[in-house]
């Protein structure tokens, strides 16, 4: 089912039979920059799980289920067929390496484990995936299961998925860096990507999914990110992997020539919280949870909570460490940053003055800036504002919030960005940068993989971010 990066190479396998579709999406604002044979229902094969792991983001999040719940395997799911983990009946894995190898390795076997960890059957899973669909406004997709191997009625569009896997991106930020690992860890063993060509080979690029069957042919949902921009796009019915890459790269760079640098971005909605049809939630015992925390399970959650909390969702953890030393530190901050705004608003005021004049703002007490060595002027030369020693330990990258009308302004926004971010942002060096048409609030310090993420995370709360390269 797996489309290997090897087959096309030992085996010239053809699916003329399979017929072609083809979408490209600006993903930032859901444009749709092209389109072939887009609403046609076709067998979807592994880009099916990509609902099947949303659903396991859903789930974890709205306290269903823990990223470390053991699943015990049934003998139906151990007997899926390739590709697949390797699963005996009765073993137990974390929900974590289930969710790895589905989306790394694409195996059958652990999304059908899934899908029966959260709704006790594969058929109660199905019904559950085709009621989300159904509110992300995939109209013309049914699921039968979990993995997407041929079966009857189990059919979806190119629109759809595009669709989809725009949800995938702006929904759970927090885990679409799964989609983009060349390698992963699950647990029995480690498994490789199966598109690891063209992540290795097209620029940007950094997930979705692929899929194969001889149904379905060769499928691909595929997105990359260039600075601000992101475009996903989808191919059903390619002929062989290498066909196939080469069609979705010959798309994005379609996409990518199409969409403007800089748009608003409109993150597609949520969709609300459906559960479980029927039946109880998942027990603490089988979340993996001390029935002490049983009465912290959101059992069903409203859509309006739901979406407040998925911007700073993030899976249970085991422990939960003290965290005072931590707020009183940000809160110093944090007056420090007020200090700072009173001040630029005396110093705007004063400017406006018909006497004014020209003054060195002051500085607050204890406000330390980081030491730097004197270099002679040069006209060419930005002015640098560095409020924070970077550990980055020669890490090349950066990221651009956004441009002020004054250095107090950009500093202000950089360290809120940073009290919210501190999974992305940790040891990042915050920059304000002096350009001719304003202040640049820059992170610098990070390696591409951060950046990207930090840039996903950001525009999924509906922020501006694009990624600065080195050099």
């Amino acid at each position: 089912m797996v489309t290997f990066v090897w087959l096309a190479l030992m085996v010239p396998i053809a699916t003329a039979a399979a017929p072609y579709a083809a979408m490209v999406m600006d993903a930032r604002n859901g444009k749709v920059l092209h389109a072939s044979n887009a609403d046609t229902r076709l067998h979807p094969a592994s880009l099916t799980k990509m609902m099947t792991l949303y659903i396991a983001f859903e789930a974890v999040q709205n306290g269903e289920i823990t990223m470390d719940a053991m699943v015990t395997i049934s003998r139906f799911a151990a007997s899926e067929p390739p590709s697949k983990l390797g699963l005996r009946t009765g073993q137990k894995i974390k929900l974590r390496y289930l969710v790895r190898a589905a989306a790394v390795k694409s195996a059958n076997d652990a999304a059908t484990a899934i899908g029966e960890a959260i709704e006790g059957s594969e058929a109660a899973f199905a019904r559950r995936m085709n009621r989300t669909a159904k509110a992300m406004g995939m109209t013309r997709t049914t699921f039968r299961n979990a993995h997407g191997l041929t079966e009857d009625g189990h059919l979806s569009t190119a629109r759809d998925m595009t669709l989809l896997g725009r949800h995938m991106i702006y929904d759970y930020p927090m885990y679409y860096n799964l989609f983009s690992r060349q390698t992963a860890d699950a647990g029995v063993r480690r498994v490789a990507h199966t598109n690891r060509r063209l992540l290795q080979a097209y620029r940007g690029a950094d997930g979705i999914k692929t899929g194969y069957t001889r149904a379905a042919g060769f499928n691909l949902v595929a997105s990359a990110q260039r600075g601000s921009e992101r475009v996903i796009a989808t191919v059903f019915g390619g002929r062989s992997t290498a066909s196939r890459n080469a069609k979705v790269a010959e798309l994005l760079d379609l996409g990518f020539s199409r969409s403007p640098s800089r748009v608003a971005l409109r993150a597609p909605r949520v969709p609300p919280y459906l559960g479980r049809a029927s039946g109880p939630v998942v027990t603490t015992a089988k979340a993996g949870i001390p029935p002490a925390d049983s009465g912290k399970i959101i059992r069903r959650g409203s859509a309006a909570v739901a979406r407040s909390l998925r911007p700073v969702a993030r899976p249970v953890p085991d422990t939960t460490p003290d965290v005072a030393p931590l707020v009183a530190d940000l809160q110093d901050d944090i007056e420090t940053v007020l200090k700072e705004v009173q001040i630029a608003a005396a110093a705007e005021a004063s400017s406006r003055a018909p006497d004014a004049s020209p003054k060195p703002v002051p500085r607050p007490e204890g406000l330390l800036l980081a030491a730097t060595a004197e270099e002679p002027p040069t006209p060419a030369r930005k002015a640098e504002v560095v409020t924070r020693l970077s550990t980055s330990g020669g890490r090349h990258w950066g990221i651009n919030i956004g441009r002020f009308p004054n250095r107090f302004a950009a500093e202000k926004v950089l360290l809120k960005t940073a009290l919210t971010e501190t999974a992305t942002l940790d040891g990042a060096l915050r920059k304000v940068v002096k350009g001719s048409r304003g202040w640049d609030a820059n992170f610098m310090g990070l390696t591409r993989d951060t950046a990207e993420l930090a840039c996903r995370r950001l525009h999924a709360r509906q922020l501006n971010c694009f990624m600065i390269g080195p050099g």
